[in-house]
């Protein structure tokens, strides 16, 4: 019988395995390890072929910009070609909604155009070695764009530039390195801009005491508070709130750490507040922001924003010749009113940063 089994297993025909044949079962002894292999092999191909996952916030670099993507959605574009100074134009929220006006990059029916200087959102400031960069013509100073440093995207999507601070006659009075990180946020979208301006070795830097500036916002039309426009009443459902508790118009000129900016737009509303770093010059920061959409924190403007007549160069702030200075700001940009957003809370949160 053992010879006549093993002539049998001898003459057995193999199997002859076909390219899209099933595979052969495993022995019921080693049935388990068998699945579990063919399960992690299906997983480590499936895994191989998917598609790598999205960058939360996209960066896209252009010829005269750089596109700004939060999700697949525009959230905003640094501009800089063709302008007295780079902007970030529009501010916009995950469902579209602008928070900052059009003008004077685009015609919007019913905006208003006075302040053809006030670029959506942007960094300068009107006496530099008395220079006006605040506002602009031929006898102003320009902020050229000097280099595209870094875009890169993720998580977070961060933009590197280097610019130039020139005088109306070509001069060069300081260059700056500014950074930009866009990081998503719980209720919205939040925008950290540092800027270390660098003084050159032939002569200090010196920042005037105007109330021309600095780190600012224009916000759109819809967000702003009842004001006066030709002697004309224009109505708004907007308020301001400061961390020291002022309120709307009591706001500005008042030293504060941070400001929100809120109004209602249809069933939602909307807020946008600037967060002024602890270790800025002159912390915390007076702050220009009035009633029309104006919002800007302005670390310079002392004499204006208290009054002081005699003193007219108290908030005046000298960078040494070769030395530099950084300013640090965060914006959150964010659904429902400053308790709603939990703005105190994210101050919090950004000062640990420190």
């Amino acid at each position: 019988m053992e010879n006549l089994r093993g002539s049998a297993a001898c003459h057995r025909k193999p199997r002859v395995v076909l390219e899209n044949d099933p595979p052969m079962p495993c022995a019921n002894r080693s049935l388990p390890l068998c699945s579990a292999l063919v399960c992690i092999g299906l997983i480590v191909l499936a895994l191989s072929r998917a598609p790598a996952a999205e960058p939360r916030v996209q960066l896209t670099s252009l010829p005269d910009r750089v596109r700004i993507e939060v999700d697949g959605y525009l959230f905003t574009e640094y501009r800089f070609r063709d302008t007295p100074k780079p902007f970030l134009h529009p501010i916009r929220m995950a469902d579209g909604t602008a928070l900052t006006r059009g003008y004077p990059m685009q015609d919007t029916p019913g905006e208003e155009r006075d302040h053809p200087h006030h670029r959506s959102l942007w960094f300068a400031h009107g006496a530099v070695n008395g220079v006006d960069f605040w506002t602009e013509g031929p006898s102003r100073g320009t902020i050229v764009h000097d280099a595209l440093l870094e875009a890169s995207s993720g998580a977070a999507g961060v933009l590197r530039a280097r610019h130039r601070w020139l005088a109306p006659d070509g001069r060069e009075l300081c260059t700056d390195e500014t950074t930009v990180r866009v990081t998503p946020a719980a209720h919205g979208r939040l925008l950290d801009f540092d800027v270390t301006l660098q003084a050159p070795a032939s002569h200090a830097l010196t920042f005037g005491d105007t109330k021309e500036g600095t780190m600012a916002l224009r916000l759109a039309g819809w967000l702003v508070m009842t004001h006066q426009v030709k002697r004309q009443t224009v109505p708004g459902v907007g308020h301001a709130v400061n961390s020291a508790g002022d309120r709307d118009t009591a706001a500005w000129g008042r030293r504060a750490a941070w400001v929100d900016y809120f109004a209602p737009r249809g069933e939602k509303t909307y807020g946008a507040a600037i967060f002024d770093h602890p270790d800025n010059p002159h912390h915390p920061t007076w702050w220009h922001v009035r009633d029309y959409g104006l919002f800007a924190a302005n670390p310079f403007g002392q004499h204006d924003f208290e009054s002081l007549k005699d003193r007219p160069r108290a908030g005046e702030w000298v960078v040494p010749a070769g030395s530099r200075v950084t300013f640090r700001y965060r914006f959150y940009f964010h659904e429902g009113d400053t308790t709603a957003a939990d703005v105190p809370g994210h101050y919090r949160d950004y000062t640990r940063l420190r």
